[in-house]
């Protein structure tokens, strides 16, 4: 079992570097460029930090590449000297250490939208990722289905319809995620059997998002058959079970809760929390206490 925690480090105060669309207009691809590199060097600095500290799993940030999808950027930068040296450091560290790193495309990344234009811009985005996921040794694109757009079923078979016109690099990496809201863990089972991908299990989303029946967990993990070690969120709500914005750490009773629903299955495990890998040490030193004794 591996347990990580998304993009950001506080011990080591990372920021990754953004870039407004005006600025890159002026300053061109040389300005995207230095601010890519400096975003993989903090990756790097991240990976190396988790390895100190036992930790192999991890969320890399979607914004390494600034404006990796909009027209104004023209550099090649999964071809660059510069880039993939620093991707070729990451990528050995990822395989030594049979570390797991995933991605997770945000909110705009909808594949079942009505709308051509947006699936269109959601694939640029997928294949964006899978190039920056792929140079760095990573295994997962984990994304949402979208929106419900008044008529759920037929947005289920949108999303699956789309999924299975993607590019095979593409479909072997993504992984799809029940959310807070409107698609519930059967919803998402119902697509997997559809067009096949993978279900990434939110506890948390779960639990703010169901239909009133209870998890077949054996169900979910069956989906991973052929693409490895399943892989679950876990976050405790701010102030309460149900609250859906993410407190700064993980409860212990939410974390025994998914424990006790694995019942001893292997599953890797991403916290979403305010305080990102702070959250997740005491947990790692309990599992190496009890691994040890």
């Amino acid at each position: 079992m591996r347990l990580g925690y998304a993009c950001m480090n506080t011990e080591l105060k990372t920021v990754f570097r953004t870039l407004r669309l005006a600025t890159a207009q002026v300053e061109g691809t040389e300005k995207i460029k230095e601010l890519t590199l400096k975003n993989m060097q903090t990756t790097l600095d991240i990976i190396n930090w988790n390895l100190a500290n036992d930790i192999y799993f991890y969320r890399a940030s979607s914004s390494i590449v600034p404006l990796s999808t909009h027209p104004v950027n023209t550099w090649v930068w999964w071809e660059d000297p510069d880039f993939l040296f620093i991707a070729g450091q990451i990528r050995d560290l990822v395989e030594t250490h049979q570390m797991r790193v995933s991605v997770h495309p945000g909110q705009y990344t909808v594949l079942n939208s009505p709308r051509p234009e947006v699936v269109e811009k959601a694939i640029d985005d997928l294949v964006y990722h899978e190039k920056l996921i792929g140079l760095m040794g990573g295994n997962d694109i984990i994304i949402h289905t979208g929106g419900a757009y008044g008529d759920k079923e037929s947005a289920k078979r949108q999303f699956a319809d789309t999924y299975l016109k993607l590019p095979e690099a593409i479909r072997k990496r993504l992984r799809l995620e029940n959310d807070d809201k409107t698609f519930t863990i059967r919803d998402v089972l119902d697509i997997h059997q559809m067009c096949g991908a993978p279900i990434c299990f939110d506890i948390h989303h779960h639990n703010c998002n169901n239909d009133g029946t209870a998890v077949d967990f054996a169900e979910i993990l069956a989906t991973w058959e052929g693409y490895g070690t399943p892989k679950i969120h876990i976050s405790t709500g701010k102030e309460g079970f149900t609250d859906l914005r993410h407190h700064e750490l993980v409860s212990e009773e939410d974390f025994d809760e998914l424990l006790l629903l694995l019942g001893g299955t292997d599953a890797d495990i991403m916290f979403e929390a305010k305080l990102k890998e702070q959250s997740v040490l005491p947990f790692l030193k309990t599992l190496n206490e009890k691994a040890n004794k």
